[in-house]
């Protein structure tokens, strides 16, 4: 867990707020722990680039020997320059330019997964014309609700991702016209901050049907992506700074069929970076209220999306002053734009101008979304090695 001591504020008090501020050692402990829950079973997990492409977080993950998932050209690209080997990353999204899919294929990924039967034959077509095979997994849309938020909710009919299950005889009649395709597998995704376990025990269910359908008819598949969505603790990360892998993975060793020979991999992302990060940021006023004092910030949505576009909950600290009688604030930042607010009702120590707050679990969904709006600059980076 990372632990905010007075050596350390200190040291963030000289430097230019606001900023990400990255626990390696807690990073390496999580990915410790995801490496062993995983070799447990043989599972190959690919890390999910949309977390964090932060390049010193990429290469630690890339250390370990994991895989990357991409779901943009620049994604295969970073992911091949920060040293992931082309046959480990795995490529997905539902709108894939003609240029990504040459990307793509320029690199040897290991599959793309693909969403629809159109897809097939535009990657079937470049292929075709750059001489070589292009290596496809059907994401298939299992209809399983992940119980989560509504907008990173992926696998249901109503939503964007994905082969319906009623496609599935036109495309796999396609799919022996496509004289540059090779199907290597099938490819899941239900959502994002999955905490509900059952979810995911639904998913092995569905994935077994499919399974069994593509059996009957003989079609091998060596592959089985089941995707990603663990979810982490966002109210206690100091309780939780690593989440439970091994149950997880003994969860689809206990409910998947796995076919002879076949590779089942996984797509985390949040799950392995969001509790290493924080975005450290400076106090500029204290603004009363009637019902409330807004405690303003120097980091807006423009450093931290999350809470402005899923109404998302992250634990706010002043590490400034830990102690003392507590006052309720919201928790705004400087952008022009209402939705711009971290937390409402926030019950923190007396806080004063030039006071030092950590938005915890910003490690997914933070710096690699963060934007220029209103022509603010984007941010630095530091990590715990620096300090």
């Amino acid at each position: 867990m990372t632990t905010y001591n007075n050596e350390l504020i200190y040291k963030f008090s000289l430097t230019p707020t606001p900023f990400f501020y990255y626990d390696l050692e807690l990073l390496d402990q999580t990915l410790e722990s995801l490496k062993k829950a995983s070799d447990r079973y043989g599972y190959k997990v690919h890390y999910a680039l949309k977390a964090n492409a932060n390049p010193t977080i990429l290469k630690q993950i890339r250390n370990y020997g994991f895989g990357a998932d991409c779901v943009s050209g620049n994604e295969v690209s970073r992911a091949a320059e920060t040293g992931f080997p082309g046959d480990s990353i795995v490529f997905a999204g539902v709108g894939k330019s003609d240029e990504e899919i040459k990307t793509g294929l320029e690199n040897n990924i290991h599959s793309f997964n693909c969403e629809s039967a159109q897809e097939l034959e535009v990657i079937d077509q470049i292929a075709g014309a750059m001489q070589t095979i292009a290596p496809v997994a059907l994401r298939l849309n299992p209809n399983v609700s992940a119980n989560t938020h509504k907008y990173i909710t992926t696998g249901l009919e109503e939503n964007k991702f994905g082969i319906n299950q009623w496609e599935l005889d036109a495309i796999v009649e396609k799919l022996k016209t496509l004289k540059n395709i090779r199907l290597v597998g099938l490819h899941f995704h239900i959502g994002s901050q999955i905490t509900d376990l059952g979810a995911f025990k639904s998913l092995c269910l569905k994935i077994n049907e499919f399974q069994k359908w593509f059996d009957q008819k003989r079609i091998p598949l060596p592959n089985l992506n089941v995707g990603g969505g663990l979810g982490i603790d966002y109210h206690e990360p100091e309780k939780h700074p690593i989440v439970d892998f091994d149950s997880f993975f003994k969860l689809f060793h206990d409910y998947l069929d796995e076919y002879a020979g076949q590779k089942v991999h996984f797509e985390l992302g949040r799950a392995l970076v969001a509790q290493c990060g924080s975005l450290i940021s400076k106090v500029l006023y204290i603004k009363n209220g009637i019902n409330t004092n807004f405690m303003i910030l120097d980091a807006g949505m423009t450093e931290l999306i999350r809470p402005a576009l899923y109404q998302a909950y992250h634990k706010i600290e002043n590490i400034s002053n830990i102690g003392g009688p507590l006052q309720r604030y919201d928790v705004v930042g400087p952008i022009c734009e209402s939705s711009d607010c971290f937390g409402k009702a926030m019950q923190l120590p007396v806080t004063r101008r030039g006071d030092l707050i950590a938005l915890r679990s910003a490690g997914a969904y933070g710096e690699v979304m963060s934007s220029n709006y209103n022509l603010r600059e984007k941010v630095k980076a530091y990590y715990s090695d620096q300090y």
